[in-house]
């Protein structure tokens, strides 16, 4: 048995030369059959991991003066080649991009640098993979006989040529859905032909809908998953419950959002004699309804997340596992696995077990709910009933919270926007900060401490598994942090020599949080650090400070969740044993749920962005006009932006000033006037009025009001 880390393993000698197949074959004194091993080389090429030369012989990029990745593009035309850890990005100027475009797979040729620059260069010479076949956007018509899509993705800057006969009756300034026939080729635009009208721009839902085509997120199921969905039975019965620990009378509760419908988690919590408690965290079985292999479980796969717009849920599984049999309503039996940990006065777990069970949920609180209780003291029958719980839960999360801190586990406060939208129209009718409570941490902490158990118990029976990994970040992004830092009287420890703790980052935040640049300053911190991905590796997670963790909390709505589930209902079943066989057959599992997962919740995020930005221009261009106070948040050479309190920004032109001419001083973060020496620094206090918006730009501009 061969497995490709052998063969890149094997690659990576310093002696290593490029080889052809069969002497790759025959020196690595391969057992499989040479069919096969073919096979596994063009799997390896075909995701860039490997290169064939034009000779045949096989070699790494990086030993051949080649860099893989994804091109994330600009809208000025350039792009950046994102190749994986600890490689830096490679910068691919419009002329070198050869038809490749934002999203694309790509191989690239380093060109030399310049003396002196950190910086790399490239052209891309081959697309492994491309990242669209189809482009949404506004139809713009030229004459009779032709007309360009614009792109809605600003990261693609080419524009998209449709003949005449492939108008499908879209009229000018329609959006619409068409597919790539023919890809950019020297002077020659790409080509498209229009296969979905979705209607008029700036007509209700248009733009929306257009968002998420855009991110290609799938707004229906299959009928044939429906259909399988529709069969399976909406409630428990008994043969089901055999061999499970039976919960049923153990007092059990959720807290979850007013609005939520798909309850992943439910909590159980006593003190025990000797001060400690015994806590526990029961998750939905989502996989003893989505099996491995089946029909479900592939789209499951395919979607990799649930994805959440302030109008609607695009949902990894269908409405009736999601919101149905799997969800933990009040009143009802559900399937789950829990995890009960004996914890002591000083937070710590002493002991724990991981069991099949069954629940019964006996009330359902949302966070606001909870935490008036706990905060107001508001009385009632529901929380009479659960009111010494909620108190207990609130002093072991408070305890489990200062044992993160000590540790150095870093918590960043960014205001979260909360979107009300008018179920009529879709249109966005309020828009304020949401802010967190006694409640959301309560349950954010016995989550992560249930993640973190977890991660632990697999990580020593050396098994395949999935974990939820955040890299340390490198070294010249602390040093260009630590610099930064200084501007404001902040010393971060480590940052001169690479050797940075999740601790000197936490104390960071705490020092900035009394200063009028506290969101600047946990914006920059935030984007110096690496994002976290889902790994086969245990890895640890930095921002956490955390050695072993994993998400198994969620598998309503995260695959890697619902893949660890039947990973561990394995075990339980085996001794917490598996065999050969079933380890082989999980390795690639385990390492094709992690890539998808990972690729699939940055789709999301970055559409979930981008909606949120939507909706904050379509609700400013109703309040064109108005004034506001805000904060000066950022500036740059051509103004500065504002946000205000209800955490929407836009941005302010220099254009627009006329009392003085204005230069940026970027070592103080601040616009100084030449005559007046008037002085616009981030965090100052101003007053602007609402002037446009760009719904195909996402922003918002203001103007400054005496």
């Amino acid at each position: 048995m061969i497995e490709k880390r052998d063969i890149i393993d094997y690659m990576e000698r310093e002696e290593y030369r490029p080889q052809t197949a069969p002497e790759l074959f025959e020196n690595m004194k391969v057992t499989v059959a040479s069919a096969e091993f073919d096979e596994i080389l063009a799997e390896l090429e075909a995701t860039g991991q490997i290169i064939e030369t034009r000779y045949g012989r096989f070699g790494l990029p990086h030993r051949m003066n080649l860099a893989v990745g994804r091109l994330q593009g600009n809208k000025a035309g350039f792009a950046f080649l994102l190749v994986p850890r600890p490689d830096t990005d490679v910068f691919i100027s419009a002329d070198k991009l050869n038809s490749a475009m934002h999203g694309d797979l790509v191989i690239a040729r380093l060109l030399p640098g310049k003396p002196n620059s950190k910086k790399r260069e490239g052209e891309v010479i081959h697309v492994l993979d491309r990242a669209r076949t189809t482009i949404v956007g506004r139809l713009e018509k030229t004459g009779r006989q032709h007309g360009f899509i614009i792109p809605d993705n600003k990261r693609i800057s080419r524009d998209f040529y449709v003949d005449a006969s492939d108008f499908n009756n879209a009229k000018d300034g329609d959006k619409v859905v068409a597919e790539i026939t023919a890809w950019a080729h020297q002077r020659r635009a790409p080509e498209a032909k229009i296969t979905e009208i979705l209607g008029a721009e700036g007509a209700p839902g248009v733009d929306i809908l257009s968002a998420i085509k855009r991110y290609d997120l799938p707004t229906e199921f299959p009928p044939e998953v429906i259909q399988v969905a529709q069969k399976v039975p909406q409630d428990v019965n008994p043969n089901q419950i055999k061999g499970r620990l039976d919960l049923r009378d153990l007092p059990t509760i959720t807290i979850d959002g007013e609005d939520a419908r798909d309850l992943d988690d439910a909590i159980s919590l006593a003190r025990r004699s000797d001060g400690g408690y015994t806590l526990g965290v029961h998750i939905a079985d989502v996989g003893n309804y989505v099996t491995a292999g089946s029909i479900l479980d592939i789209e499951a796969l395919k979607r990799g997340t649930s994805v959440y717009f302030p109008d609607r849920v695009l949902p990894m599984i269908p409405p009736e596992l999601s919101n149905g049999i799997c969800s933990l309503h009040p009143g009802v039996d559900r399937l789950t696995l829990s995890v009960l940990m004996d914890i002591n006065t000083e937070g710590v777990v002493t002991d724990y077990k991981i069991r099949e069970t069954v629940i019964h949920s006996d009330a359902r609180f949302s966070y606001k709910e909870a935490n008036q209780f706990l905060e107001q003291k508001q009385d009632s029958t529901k929380y009479r009933n659960f009111g010494d719980m909620l108190q207990v839960a609130k002093e072991l999360a408070a305890k489990l919270g200062s044992r993160r801190k000590h540790r150095g586990s870093i918590n960043f406060d960014f205001p979260e926007a909360k979107i009300t939208v008018d179920p009529q129209t879709g249109r966005p009718i309020d828009i304020q900060p949401r802010s967190r409570t006694v409640a959301d941490n309560i349950i954010e902490e016995f989550m992560l401490l249930a993640n973190e158990t977890v991660a632990e118990h697999c990580f020593w029976l050396e098994i395949p598994f999935i974990y939820r990994v955040h890299d340390e970040p490198s070294a010249d992004k602390m040093q260009e942090l630590g610099e930064f830092l200084q501007n404001f009287n902040i010393y971060l420890k480590g940052s001169g020599n690479g050797d940075i703790h999740p601790k000197s980052l936490q104390e960071a935040l705490a020092k900035a949080d009394i200063l009028p640049e506290e969101q600047l300053i946990n914006t920059v911190i935030l984007r110096s650090m690496k994002r976290a991905e889902y790994s086969e590796i245990c890895g640890g997670h930095f921002g956490l400070a955390a050695k072993y963790y994993t998400h198994f909390t969620s598998p309503i709505r995260r695959y890697p969740d619902l893949f660890i589930h039947r990973v561990l209902k394995m075990l339980m079943h085996q001794n917490d044993r598996l065999t050969e066989k079933q380890i082989d057959q999980l390795k690639p599992l385990a390492i094709e749920a992690a890539a998808q997962s990972t690729s699939c919740e940055r789709k999301a995020d970055e559409a979930e962005r981008d909606i949120d930005d939507l909706m904050k221009v379509e609700y400013m261009a109703g309040n064109i006009g108005n004034v506001y106070k805000g904060l000066i948040s950022g500036v740059v050479n051509s103004g500065f932006f504002v946000e205000l309190p209800n955490t929407i920004e836009g941005f302010v032109h220099l254009s627009s000033l006329h009392d003085d001419y204005y230069r940026l001083e970027r070592e103080k973060y601040q616009l100084i006037g030449e005559q007046t020496g008037r002085t616009l620094r981030i965090g100052d206090e101003i007053k602007i009025r609402v002037y446009d918006v760009s719904y195909d730009e996402r922003q918002i501009e203001f103007r400054i009001v005496k």
